[in-house]
């Protein structure tokens, strides 16, 4: 008998069951989850930011008989910005009751676009402390915000890659992909 691996990626390290919300109530309990790894559950679950290198695993098992895996690989496919996931989704064929199934809960997700990340890839919040990585130029105060200076209390705007914070006493927009939450 072969060694329990992730449904998804094919890890054998720390695997639990791994259960896509919305599941159709006429499904077998045992269809409704999948064994997972450590490294997919973080990304499912929104701690880590989704790595499309990582999922490029679901070129195979996207076409599992399972429904439970057939439902996160299409969801995860979705949420990647790589022309392969675009394509790979396209191809995947779900049975009507499984095709609602993913759709169900995609509908409800809120948008992973807009989530606030820091350059590490870490979610940000309204009053988070950030350390600027980069020395940036700020156009229209006429001086420069030096790497490593921080910044706190920053404010989360409506565009994902941008936040609000004060440097030198100085409102100022900064863009996340030079920031470090502290």
């Amino acid at each position: 008998m072969a060694d329990p691996c992730c449904a998804l990626c094919g890890a054998t390290d720390t695997l639990g069951p791994f259960s896509p919300a919305g599941a159709p109530a006429g499904l077998p309990a045992e269809a409704r989850s999948l064994p997972c790894c450590g490294a997919c559950r973080a990304q499912l679950d929104g701690g880590v930011a989704l790595d499309a290198d990582h999922w490029r695993c679901l070129q195979s098992s996207a076409w599992s008989a399972e429904p439970a895996v057939q439902v996160v690989a299409w969801r995860i496919l979705g949420r990647l910005d790589a022309a392969w996931a675009s394509e790979l989704r396209a191809q995947l064929w779900l049975e009507p009751e499984v095709a609602a199934w993913a759709e169900a809960e995609a509908a409800e997700a809120p948008d992973p676009a807009a989530r606030v990340l820091d350059a590490n890839g870490a979610q940000l919040q309204d009053g988070d402390s950030v350390v600027i990585i980069k020395d940036l130029d700020v156009r229209g105060a006429g001086f420069v915000a030096k790497r490593g200076t921080v910044v706190k209390g920053i404010r989360l705007g409506d565009d994902p890659t941008h936040v609000e914070g004060k440097v030198n006493g100085t409102a100022i927009f900064l863009k996340t992909a030079f920031l470090r939450r502290s």
